[in-house]
């Protein structure tokens, strides 16, 4: 989507689309369109076919302006109240309706009134419209969603905020980028597909990118990752992207990134209708990626290293099996209870090569329970951690970002659960507390290392699309990243 901004009067554009932002008690008068649409848009008014309510759109037909089609407003609500999510999500769901074409050109209004800030308003509209116009049907021969040709944002409220549109432009590729990996199948997005796709945007950003294969992940001694992965004949491995745009001596925040590029449950084999959207198992690690590229993408003045461990759970000749006793990286062993709780087994050694490698503050992301869905829901990521002001940090950054978060206990009367018997821990505890049991698991592995769990099994993928967003994965946490990353850069 080629990106512009321009001061030009109306008359002067050509586009197929204008889409006016409006808001509660909208008065076309006041919007600075020529006259007949000003008059087409006075008469929906009149109609009620416009009331500036969040999310309504309107598709109006005027002569003027005579190079463009048609006019769409995008109703916002009240102009006092705008939000970052609502000024996204409104006009992702313009960018889905025109994005049923291809090859349009869209211009878009500067708004009247903005309580947002022009600034703000031009990052979340592009945001959501790179976002909304980008869809899920990546193999079918006729996609049903295409991507804006032209984006042009008109008026003195843009003229200025350039570098903020593209900012938008730039975080929504990289959640697209997030959201295209998960959405892939998992025969072309396995450990290695995934480690070919990270290694072509580093190349791209001129990122650091180091692959580990399995005999570098032997010599780690990473043995519970690779316990996951013996089932499968497709081989492990992690990936390691860093972004250095901070200081040399400055520090490093590491996102770490669960990535079972398939997860069929292993010898604890989950029925069909569970494995149907397993390819998603992978979107902790797809998120990571898609942070850090935006990081790059961004500029930000920080030091970011992304850890995304690899490998497909299957139920081969060679899988590991319920009552193995692995022995992680740090020297914990492990007993397998259930070889369907692997992603946990994948971080835990993942997080503790982190650790090592000196990473002074720490967020892993995973699709990793459905005891979190069973107690946030679907659209709502939980949060976990052993330092309290850093998940206070990552709470503001997703407040800031308007993605729906929640921090779970983690009680010391929850290690007990896990206490092994014939090992130091077993990889499940009890029925009760799946979400929490998990995380504290996972603590084992971060030792006095600031460190915040997200699980996002709930928000990462959608069965059906939304308004704003086509269904299936949604990206959901890399724009929280971006904002942690943006503080920890200016800390």
């Amino acid at each position: 989507m080629e990106l512009n901004t321009t001061t030009d009067a109306i008359e002067q554009l050509s586009a197929d689309w204008l889409l006016v932002p409006v808001f509660d008690g909208v008065d076309a008068s006041k919007l600075q369109l020529p006259e007949s649409a000003t008059a087409a848009i006075s008469g929906a008014i009149e109609a009620e076919d416009i009331t500036g309510s969040k999310g309504q759109l309107t598709t109006i037909y005027a002569s003027e302006p005579e190079h463009i089609s048609r006019l769409m407003t995008v109703g916002l609500g009240p102009a006092d109240a705008v939000s970052v999510s609502t000024v996204r999500e409104a006009f992702g769901a313009a960018a889905k309706t025109i994005a049923s074409k291809p090859g349009q050109a869209v211009a878009v209004l500067s708004p009247q009134n903005n309580a947002l800030g022009h600034d703000a308003f031009a990052t979340s509209m592009c945001d959501g419209m790179t976002v909304g116009c980008f869809g899920q049907d990546v193999y079918r021969a006729e996609r049903k969603l295409h991507a804006i040709r032209e984006l042009t944002l008109v008026g003195d409220g843009f003229g200025s905020h350039a570098r903020a549109a593209r900012e938008g432009k730039a975080l929504g590729d990289s959640v697209n980028l997030t959201r295209d990996l998960v959405n892939r199948m998992p025969q072309e997005i396995n450990p290695m597909g995934f480690a070919k796709r990270a290694e072509k945007v580093s190349a791209e950003l001129g990122l650091k990118c180091r692959v580990f294969e399995q005999a570098e992940l032997e010599s780690e001694r990473m043995n519970s990752m690779l316990a996951v992965s013996k089932g499968s004949s497709a081989p492990p491995c992690m990936v390691v992207v860093e972004y250095n745009g901070g200081k040399n001596d400055g520090k490093e925040i590491a996102f770490v990134g669960k990535g079972v590029t398939f997860d069929s449950g292993g010898l604890s084999l989950k029925p069909n209708d569970g494995m149907k959207t397993m390819k998603c198992d992978m979107a902790g690690a797809a998120t990571v990626l898609g942070a850090v590229v935006a990081a790059a993408r961004l500029k930000l003045p920080v030091n970011v290293i992304g850890f995304m461990g690899l490998v497909e759970n299957m139920p081969g000749a060679a899988a590991f099996k319920l009552g193995d006793v692995l022995t992680a990286r740090n020297g914990k062993t492990i007993e397998v209870l259930n070889t369907d709780a692997e992603g946990r087994l994948v971080l835990a050694d993942v997080l503790s090569y982190a650790v090592d490698r000196g990473a002074d503050q720490i967020i892993d992301l995973a699709t990793l329970t459905g005891a979190c869905v069973v107690a946030l829901g679907e659209d709502v990521t939980g949060a976990f951690t052993n330092n309290q002001e850093w998940c206070d940090s990552v709470l503001a950054a997703a407040k800031s970002a308007e993605e729906g978060i929640w921090q779970l206990p983690m009680f010391e009367l929850y290690d007990k659960l896990l206490d092994g018997t014939v090992s130091d821990i077993k990889n499940v505890g009890p029925r009760w507390g799946g979400a929490i049991t998990a995380a504290k698991f996972l603590e084992h592995f971060v030792g006095e290392t600031p460190w915040v769990h997200l699980d996002i099994a709930g928000p990462s993928f959608a069965d059906s699309p939304k308004p704003h967003v086509d269904g299936g994965a949604s990206g959901c946490m890399v724009r929280t990243l971006v904002k942690v990353a943006e503080n920890f850069g200016t800390a």
